[in-house]
This record gives structure tokens, C-alpha cells and sequence, in this order.
């Protein structure tokens, strides 16, 4: 296949692993990267989803045209640091036009080392991950407009794949600590909690957490401490925990749940209340005899409608996700409690013999916006 020459002003490129080439401007860092290609459909919280560890090796194409607008800021992180690869946006990323942007996105996402691509056709790339499922492409920068292209082919058609791929570790936190940050405040951030000690003690497994769950957590009224996703069950209990915590992350639930599921099953024996979003709600499913399969199409956006099948209300609801638990043979003391309304998709289940339960949204994300905070209440009312 001949290389094409670069269109005058191209200094981003993606490059698909079939030679497919996608010209933009780049911003941010300089570089390459390569990873698999998927659409976020949020308005808004594009820091939160370029920090979200969910999204590691991932490169999100945003839906929504006007990307950036509102600068960056060091309160709109759901983690230290950036864990998707790069950002593809429609248009030019303009100056913050916002109060508490304490500076433009082009210069926070070269500061994470990331990439950005604008001046691409977004809705074009939506449809082709919508027909073809999430290709594997390479995505570079180049403020010269220099490229290897066919360099950038190679990396895109090796990349394996997430299907196998136990990400956790990678992104989880090294260390044990306790969480303090509570709710948000305009003009204070966010409330530093000083938990009392006869709150209920929620011990959470870091597979990659997002920071809003731990402080929805504590405004439910528990008192936190994170540990690594490598930690054991001794290590675990001699913490004296009155509830546990499966986080959310990225990579696939069952290469995860080689070490995660025998954990999680001491854990359910104990009788303690367990809550798991995300990953946390494949890693639970997976321990009671469950299955988790790759989605043609993932779930990725801030207004997914999720009903509630106790009562048939639908909850609005952020979703990150490429897996899901598969609705087709879950054993027999599992209950489903949720489903999509996009494509009935399995969105939430629980024990009927012991106190667990789980959901595969994001309740912390708050598009509602209160819509799933009593999941955190109820949650942390079992324990009480």
C-alpha cells in the first residue's frame, strides 16, 4: 500500500492496522502511542475520563464537538494521573472560558504525556468503531509533521488487544491508605472528613478506582481504607473491616479474576456486606459462577438509561465499559437488578444468600444527578 503524503498543516495522524490514515492537528504532547479506539458520548468531564484508570490503554474519541472549552483543573482528576493514551476531538481546542480553570487543556494533556488530535471528523470515526467494533490503531503527534507511517501501522496491527489482558495491577495503588477526601464544595473543593472511628470501616480493593467513589463512600457515612488490588485476604481482614469494596478498572474480568475471584470468594464466606461497580460487578459475577464476554460495542457516556427492575424505574447513568457479565446462565442465587435500555445488556445484580450486590455503572459519576447515591446508602446500611 503506497504512503500517503500528509495534507498541508497535518501534525497528528491515526493509523489503523489495515493502513487506514486519519489526518488532524495535534495538541498536547508529541509522540506516539497505540491502543484500542473507542467513543466517549459525555458533554462534559473529558479531564475525568482521560484520568479515569478505566481507560487505560484506550484512546477516546469524543462524540461532543466543543472538547477542552473549559480548561483544566486539579479538583476534575479521578486519579494522579492520566491513564487513557489520547484524546480525538472535532473541533480546535479553544481557550477555557470557565472560573476554575487554572489552565488550557492543550498544556494539561502535554503535561500528562498525552495526545491530542483535533479537526477530525468524530462522527465518521463513531460510525466506522459502531459497524467494525473497536479497531486497534496508532495514534501519533508531530509538531513538524513528520511521520512514520508505516512504523505506526505496525504498532496499530501488534497491538494484542485487550481480550486477555489483566490490567489492574498496572493502575492500581501500590499501598495501603485511608481515604479522607469527602463532598466536593464551590469554593472550599473538596471537605477534608475526619471519619469517626465507630463509622462503618469499608475496606476497598483498588483494581483502578475512580477517586468519587471513595468520597461518595464516606458521605454515605463509612470510614475507608484502600488497599492494593494484590492484597490478601489476611491482609485484608486484619483490618478489621465491617464491609468490602470492589472497584471498577481496566482490562479483562477474567484475566483480573485470576487472583481477584478466589479473594473475593473468601471474602463473600465471611458474611460481611460487599459492593462492586464496574469491574468490581464482573469480578463478583465471575466468583459465583458467572461468565464475562467482550462487547462489540462498549458503553461509554454520561446519559445511558439503566432500569431498575425491582420497581421499572430508569436511572440515568454514566457507563465505562468494554466486558459485561453475560445474562445467560447466572447461577441461581444471583438476582438480576438491572438492565440496559440501549441494547439489554446486564447492568446490575445481587446475592440472595449473602449481603452483595453490585452494579456496572458508575453511580459516583452523578449524570442524574443524584439518581444512584442510594446505592452507596444502601451499601453502607447493611453494614449498620
Amino acid at each position: 500500500m503506497p504512503t500517503p503524503a500528509p495534507p498541508s498543516g497535518a501534525t497528528g495522524v491515526i493509523v489503523f492496522a489495515d493502513g487506514r490514515t486519519v489526518w488532524g492537528r495535534g495538541f498536547g504532547a508529541e509522540g506516539s502511542a497505540a491502543g484500542e479506539l473507542c467513543f466517549n458520548t459525555a458533554m462534559t468531564g473529558y479531564q475525568e475520563v482521560m484520568t479515569d484508570p478505566s481507560y487505560a490503554r484506550q484512546i477516546i474519541a469524543f462524540t461532543f464537538p466543543h472538547i477542552g472549552n473549559v480548561g483544566a483543573n486539579e479538583d476534575d482528576v479521578e486519579a494522579g494521573e492520566a491513564h487513557a493514551l489520547g484524546a480525538i476531538v472535532r473541533e480546535a481546542v479553544t481557550s477555557p472560558s470557565n472560573f476554575r480553570a487554572q489552565q488550557d487543556w492543550p498544556s494539561w494533556m502535554a503535561a500528562t504525556g498525552r495526545i491530542g488530535i483535533a479537526g477530525v471528523d468524530t462522527r465518521a470515526l463513531t460510525r466506522l468503531v459502531r459497524r467494525e467494533g473497536p479497531p486497534t490503531v496508532a495514534l501519533a503527534h508531530s509538531a513538524n509533521g513528520e511521520f512514520d507511517l508505516d512504523s505506526l501501522r505496525r504498532a496499530a496491527a501488534e497491538w494484542p488487544g485487550l481480550e486477555g489482558m489483566d490490567l489492574a495491577k498496572e493502575v492500581s495503588s501500590q499501598q495501603l491508605f485511608a481515604w479522607s477526601d469527602g463532598k466536593w464544595e464551590l469554593g472550599g473543593g473538596y471537605r477534608l472528613d475526619h471519619a469517626n472511628p465507630s463509622a462503618p470501616h469499608v475496606v476497598a480493593i483498588d483494581y483502578g478506582a475512580k477517586r468519587n467513589i471513595f468520597r461518595n463512600l464516606v458521605e454515605a457515612g463509612a470510614r475507608v481504607t484502600v488497599v492494593p488490588a494484590s492484597a490478601t485476604f489476611d491482609e485484608i481482614m486484619a483490618l478489621a473491616p465491617d464491609g468490602f469494596f470492589l472497584s471498577n478498572g481496566p482490562g479483562d474480568p477474567a484475566a483480573t479474576g485470576e487472583y481477584a475471584v478466589p479473594l473475593i470468594r473468601r471474602l463473600l464466606d465471611t458474611g460481611k456486606p460487599l459492593f462492586g461497580i464496574c469491574l468490581g460487578h464482573q469480578l463478583l459475577a465471575l466468583a459465583v459462577g458467572g461468565k464475562t464476554a467482550k462487547m462489540f460495542q462498549g458503553h461509554r457516556g454520561a446519559n445511558h438509561p439503566v432500569k431498575r427492575l425491582a420497581d421499572g424505574a430508569v436511572e440515568i447513568t454514566s457507563m465505562n465499559h468494554g466486558f459485561a457479565v453475560e445474562r445467560q446462565g447466572l447461577p441461581a442465587n444471583v438476582r438480576e437488578t438491572h438492565v440496559s435500555l440501549f441494547d439489554d445488556s446486564n447492568c446490575g445484580i445481587e446475592l440472595t444468600d449473602k449481603p452483595a450486590f453490585s452494579v456496572q455503572y458508575h453511580p459516583e459519576a452523578s449524570p442524574g444527578p443524584m439518581d444512584s447515591f442510594y446505592l452507596f446508602e444502601k451499601f453502607v446500611g447493611m453494614i449498620r
